[in-house]
């Protein structure tokens, strides 16, 4: 899709996660019912033992866990695995914990509720904040939207060299080295990391926000302001060169 996004105001990601998760919980339920009627009957102490398996596996491993690895740890199918990280992603909803388990494809993570953000940093020091620059999230919208895309097709879209904004996503780790493009001097491809999804709160790519036609003109307009504005940099830079060797 040839679309991105406007500004880092999209990109809030507290209004992304709360949008996310009141979806998740209208639509939980409902999925779960129809996930866990093809299973067969088992004990409600079964599935109890099976939740509990979950929350451990989850809380020891800190970050996402895919659900053949949860399969291999309660001994099931992925489709009871599934079911049972479901049914305590579920309950954890329903019982507004300060903890939560999301979904992010064909995994699951255990993580803090966003809304209490501010009372843990009343206990424990702020962590610093990455600075996405409006080129950085302009670049950052591009890879997600094209992905996996070269840093040749993302510096066509903007009209200038991405060379140092595809290195800060890198290091955010919100990028990565996706493979190599089977083309004359195998150039590199970039996509988003599992990181980018849980900074935005989504659990997919599906999920992202569909921007208007109107932010996608004021993208280009800005595009085109970058380029005019290096553009006399550059002829600034030679005319003082050129006085200063006349000197």
């Amino acid at each position: 899709m040839d679309q991105w996004l406007e500004n880092e105001d999209e990109f809030n990601m507290e209004d992304i996660i709360a949008r996310h998760q009141a979806m998740e919980e209208e639509l939980e339920q409902e999925e779960l019912k129809e996930n866990t009627a093809e299973l067969p009957e088992y004990p409600k102490e079964q599935w109890k033992k099976w939740e509990a398996v979950v929350e451990a596996v989850l809380f020891t491993m800190g970050g996402a866990v895919t659900i053949k690895q949860l399969a291999a740890a309660l001994e099931t199918d992925l489709k009871t695995a599934k079911a049972a990280a479901e049914r305590l992603r579920s309950r954890y909803a329903e019982e507004e914990r300060g903890m939560q388990i999301i979904q992010l494809e064909d995994s699951f993570q255990m993580c803090t509720r966003a809304c209490y953000y501010e009372n843990l940093i009343r206990v424990a020091a702020a962590p610093k904040k990455q600075a996405l620059t409006d080129v950085v999230l302009e670049t950052l919208s591009i890879i997600a939207y094209k992905q996996p895309v070269t840093k040749a097709e993302i510096e066509k879209i903007r009209g200038v060299k991405s060379d140092h904004a595809v290195n800060k996503l890198i290091e955010y780790n919100l990028v990565y080295e996706a493979g190599r493009l089977d083309a004359p001097g195998r150039p590199s491809l970039f996509a988003t990391t599992e990181e980018f999804l849980r900074r935005f709160g989504v659990g997919s790519l599906t999920d992202l926000p569909e921007p208007s036609v109107e932010q996608v003109e004021e993208f280009r307009m800005e595009a085109e302001e970058e380029i005019q504005y290096t553009s006399e940099e550059k002829e600034d830079k030679a005319l003082k060169e050129t006085a200063a060797a006349e000197e």
